[in-house]
């Protein structure tokens, strides 16, 4: 027996749709260097249209992949609709790769067009030429007639201003009818190994996710919310923020290039946003400026969704505490989508006992499974003390890389799983606590250090800024902690206060051994701790490490 029900694709055609019409009175409101510029979804419905006609006019007839190098503006939403409703595939190009892997990137999808912001174009230009597959450039942003055309010219492409291309145009498009499990969009890896690898989006993946991410468990939207998506459009499609603001109605607040904590927090009080979500990183710097400029607090926020790392209680508490913001924390990666869970806590706890359940990474979404499975391959209780590889899997999980080079690739798959290289456990209420990721787990003594408990434990010490724990050799334990903090200005800590102040919370042979106090941890393309750049600099002999008494 079959249902009665219609049949309808699950596209992001029919999403842009519903949000720029029934919606059509919502905005996006994009940041500038002096205030800020908007338009309705109603208005934004029709730019894409333009932009369809556009893409169409330049060859863009099929699935071809269409590249965008920009900040978080109304122009790249523009894209992010029009390109997967019109039939070809989003390819958001990464702009803090380093050049040889943009370059990798963008000939291995096979980009055909780039939208590139003019305050871009001075970075793109000197790796266009090594663009085999793409021929034309649109300059897109207030400025573009002004920025250096002629440096992305001596490339040999075709050089368009986005805004004389739309203007040729007819806002309306003929929108072709897609199967949902085409292809919408493409995102890579930022490449820890090997080169670069792709993961491809189906509408029906975006469509879904946007259903979870926009549900009570993670962000509770609704068209009388205001998101602010800080996190690049260009890392995990903004965790899915944009699509999943259409699907709701709620305005989009761009903070384009200005995500410095003192224009950032500026442009919230201006744009009003109820919901944010970035990275760790982003939100210790906001912290900092809101200690030092408390009335600048951005009192429209009702919830921050933070992630792309572990997020310290400590920031989540002072954050709170001090300036009444609540987070969120939520886990995922490229690979799936990427937001696959949330750390709400359970109903009946007590406010202190949440914390436990608020430093997690929370349930699993519904449409996500998940399990632990230990180095003998065997599948691991929900009893919270069991540890192994987390492992998923779903409809908006990927089950493999697009046309990948790397011969280990298959290693990341296990019956129809995503192995995701970290390292937890789950709890009887289904709650993922993941120690570290496989790589950065510390094995001393035989035994087990986890460099993510470390890191939260120090820097929910008042006078450190931000500190990362690797393992370096050891002859007699294999490996030891070397923690590397950044101190906050004007004070000064030893390693011997440090080890005191985590000895309440770990043994002896847990505490690290080795310590370097530097200006900053360096940062990934996607605003993560870098610890390969630690390990290179500790190899190297480029910081100076003390040993503790």
């Amino acid at each position: 027996m079959r249902s009665t029900m219609q049949d309808a694709q699950l596209t992001i055609g029919s999403l842009m749709k519903h949000g720029t019409t029934v919606h059509g009175d919502s905005e996006v409101v994009t940041a500038t260097s002096d205030g800020t510029r908007s338009q309705t979804y109603a208005e934004l419905g029709k730019r894409a249209a333009r932009l369809a006609n556009g893409l169409r006019s330049l060859g863009v007839e099929g699935d071809q992949r269409v590249g965008t190098f920009q900040w978080n503006n109304a122009e790249h939403l523009e894209a992010y609709l029009a390109i997967p409703s019109m039939g070809a595939v989003l390819h958001t190009l990464n702009i803090r790769l380093f050049p040889q892997q943009l370059v990798y990137i963008a000939n291995h999808a096979e980009d055909q067009v780039v939208i590139v912001d003019d305050s871009l174009v001075g970075l793109l230009a000197p790796h266009l030429p090594e663009m085999e597959t793409v021929h034309h450039v649109l300059v897109a942003g207030p400025d573009a007639a002004s920025a250096d055309l002629d440096s992305l010219r001596s490339s040999g492409k075709e050089v368009l201003l986005y805004e004389d291309l739309l203007a040729e145009q007819s806002d309306e498009f003929d929108w072709p009818e897609l199967d949902e499990r085409d292809a919408a969009a493409m995102c890579y890896t930022s490449g820890t190994t090997g080169n670069p690898k792709g993961v491809v989006y189906s509408h029906r993946s975006a469509w879904l996710h946007s259903q979870a991410v926009s549900t009570g468990n993670v962000g509770g939207l609704s068209f009388h919310d205001r998101v602010l998506p800080i996190v690049p459009m260009f890392h995990a499609n903004a965790w899915g923020l944009a699509y999943a603001a259409l699907m709701s109605g709620a305005s989009l607040c761009m903070p384009d290039r200005w995500l410095q904590a003192e224009p950032l927090c500026r442009f919230m009080n201006e744009s009003k946003p109820t919901v944010s979500g970035a990275v760790p990183t982003v939100w210790n710097d906001v912290l900092g400026h809101l200690d030092r400029f408390p009335d600048r607090k951005p009192a429209s926020l009702r919830l921050i969704l933070c992630g792309g790392s572990a997020v310290p209680v400590s920031l989540q508490k002072a954050l709170q505490d001090r300036h009444g913001l609540l987070v969120r924390q939520a886990w995922g990666m490229t690979e799936t989508s990427p937001v696959a869970s949330a750390g709400m806590p359970p109903v009946g706890i007590e406010a202190e006992g949440e914390w436990s359940y608020r430093g997690s990474q929370g349930r699993v979404l519904c449409g996500v499974e998940g399990r632990i499975v230990a180095d003998d391959g065997s599948e691991q209780p929900w009893d919270g003390r069991a540890v192994g590889e987390l492992q998923v899997r779903g409809p908006w999980v990927t089950a493999s890389y697009y046309e990948s080079d790397d011969p280990d690739v298959d290693q990341k798959f296990d019956d129809g799983w995503l192995r995701t290289g970290d390292v937890g456990s789950i709890d009887e209420l289904g709650y993922i606590r993941l120690s570290d990721r496989a790589k950065d787990v510390i094995k001393s003594g035989g035994e087990w250090i986890s460099s993510v408990d470390l890191e939260n434990a120090l820097m929910a010490h008042e006078d450190v800024v931000e500190a990362a724990v690797i393992g370096i050799p050891d002859e007699k334990w294999d490996e030891r902690p070397l923690a590397s903090v950044v101190v906050r200005e004007g004070a000064s800590l030893t390693p011997a206060e440090l080890r005191e102040f985590l000895s309440k919370d770990f043994a002896k042979w847990q505490l690290p051994d080795a310590w370097a106090f530097i200006d900053e941890v360096p940062r990934t393309s996607v605003g993560k701790f870098d610890k390969k750049v630690l390990r290179r600099w500790y190899a190297e002999d480029e910081i100076a490490v003390e040993k503790a008494d």
